[in-house]
């Protein structure tokens, strides 16, 4: 450990708010030195996602000097930016997990000091709601303090800038720069009760809620049977509030895990991803004769699907397939040539056939619901119908600008009222769409490796393409620098792709192929990297 890691860390002990986390710190400056070290040789970064990391003391966690050192940037980029930051402010929500109102709080108190009026939830709100308040209000930037379906240990930290979208670059390189300058354990801070931090909560609730009937499109329909679980999060009661707002029957939800509860005691990791995460739900849609199971993680932002299969069992949708169900049903029920639909390069190719199919413009954007937004912001002059990303991430109205967990789940629920309405299940709706366009299978594999060796990897993969993988020649190579992807046409239709992870130490790898299993092209290209 550096001299300097020691000081900074006893720096640190001095400024921290907290006890549990100073007896933590204590802890950590009276035990080994490299563990010390492993949380002072540098700081938490600050990504277009924002902040994400374990909550504990240090500046590579989450803790309130990382959270106080990162509001200071966001105010001094709004300040450097917008000349109407003070006046038009910042929107400020969180939810149930360890210190996510406090962490709110403080960033409160943080733009107060620096002169800027905030409004701050009273309330645990999903990030769907806290997204869409932003332009409902015409903001500044919002924040939002949730680490979505990250393991229970976890905090985090997002920024929307004005537009309601997460941020993209240069955005982040400014803010970051910003944040580097403030010293975490000095930032100024205004009292609790100062006359521009504002209160919001149930109005804006309200207002979302009154929105959510739009993305109806046979509103006729009278509902079926659905079992729901907010995965101890915070989506469960303005789920509820939206599906009745929506004029579809209250769904069964699990009880044991309705309350938001940042413990997450029935899931290791609340992700509906996850093996195992969705456990509880299916017994429940077993219970009740549910036609579709529906989940969000704990901030609501994201939807995960199982339906029921002929022999009695239950099977858990994947991301894709989910997509390709929203868009065929949207481009069915819509009309106009302007419609357009968006997905990411690692998503499925079906949805761009789908378009095509139906005569709309589609757009494939690099991995991230940022991009997505990006894309529906440079094409005004179109109408934007749906967005999604194959992670459970997806955006069936016009606002958010982010993916939105709840009314996508309410108009999954008038997909499966549909389904039955016109004489199918959602399996057979699947089989349907797989009959016109192929049955499109996909994979996907992770190689652990270090950041720097994954990104060095892929580089010496680009500067020397494969001629084939597993067998196939290699038909086509296409390059996206910006996100660090490569991606390889082989003969027979079969595509693979490959990029760094932007937040684990692993590559990633994809594959898809129209009526074969592209699983061995996929640990074939992976072979590749030994």
């Amino acid at each position: 450990m550096s001299v300097d890691a020691g000081r900074r860390a006893r720096q640190w002990l001095d400024a921290e708010p907290d006890s549990d986390i100073r007896h933590e710190l204590e802890e950590l400056i009276d035990g080994p030195r490299d563990e010390l070290a492993v949380r002072f040789d540098g700081r938490l970064m600050f990504g277009t996602a924002g902040l994400r990391a374990a909550v504990g003391a240090g500046p590579l966690r989450m803790n309130r000097l990382v959270v106080r050192q990162a509001a200071a940037g966001l105010a001094q980029y709004l300040l450097d930016t917008d000349p109407d930051a003070r006046e038009r402010g910042v929107v400020i929500g969180y939810d149930a997990r360890r210190k996510s109102d406090v962490f709110a709080s403080d960033t409160a108190r943080v733009m107060a000091a620096y002169g800027i009026r905030s409004m701050l939830f009273d309330q645990k709100v999903p990030t769907p709601v806290l997204a869409w308040s932003v332009t409902e209000l015409d903001a500044a930037a919002g924040v939002v303090v949730t680490a979505s379906h990250n393991p229970p240990a976890d905090n985090g930290y997002k920024v929307y800038l004005s537009d309601g979208a997460q941020i993209v670059p240069p955005h982040d390189v400014g803010i970051s720069a910003c944040i580097e300058r403030v010293d975490p354990t000095a930032v100024p801070l205004a009292d609790d009760g100062h006359a521009l931090i504002h209160s919001v909560g149930e109005e804006l609730i309200s207002a979302y809620v009154a929105a959510i009937p739009a993305v109806r499109k046979r509103p006729e329909l009278g509902g079926v049977p659905v079992a729901y679980t907010p995965m101890h999060g915070v989506g469960g009661a303005v789920v509820l509030r939206a599906f009745e707002r929506a004029g579809l029957p209250e769904p069964q939800v699990v009880a044991q895990q309705f309350e938001p509860d940042g413990t997450f005691p029935t899931v290791s990791f609340p992700n509906p991803e996850e093996p195992g995460a969705m456990d509880l739900l299916l017994e429940v849609a077993r219970a009740v004769g549910a036609h579709v199971a529906i989940a969000n993680d704990p901030d609501a932002d994201r939807l995960g699907a199982a339906i029921p299969q002929a022999d009695g069992s239950w099977r858990r949708l994947g991301g894709d397939e989910i997509g390709w169900l929203f868009a065929d049903y949207l481009l069915s029920n819509t009309t106009g040539d302007d419609r357009f639909v968006v997905t990411t390069l690692v998503s499925s190719a079906l949805l761009r056939k789908m378009a095509a199919a139906h005569h709309v413009h589609a757009a494939e954007t690099f991995t991230g619901f940022k991009w997505i937004a990006r894309a529906v912001l440079d094409h005004p002059e179109w109408k934007f119908l749906m967005g999604y990303e194959q992670a459970l991430g997806y955006l069936v109205a016009e606002r958010p600008l982010d993916k939105d967990g709840i009314s996508a789940g309410v108009l999954f629920a008038e997909i499966a009222a549909a389904a039955n309405a016109d004489g199918r299940t959602l399996q057979g709706w699947l089989d349907d769409i797989a009959a016109r366009y192929g049955t499109h299978r996909l994979a996907d594999a992770s190689i652990r490796m270090t950041p720097a060796e994954a990104a060095a990897k892929v580089r010496a993969m680009r500067a020397d393409p494969p001629v084939e993988i597993g067998g196939r020649a290699v038909i086509g190579t296409e390059e996206y620098p910006e996100a660090d992807l490569l991606r390889f046409d082989l003969e027979g239709g079969v595509r693979v792709q490959i990029r760094p992870s932007g937040t684990e130490p692993k590559v990633k790898l994809y594959g898809e192929a129209v009526d074969e299993d592209p699983a061995p092209f996929v640990e074939a290209l992976g072979d590749l990297l030994s």
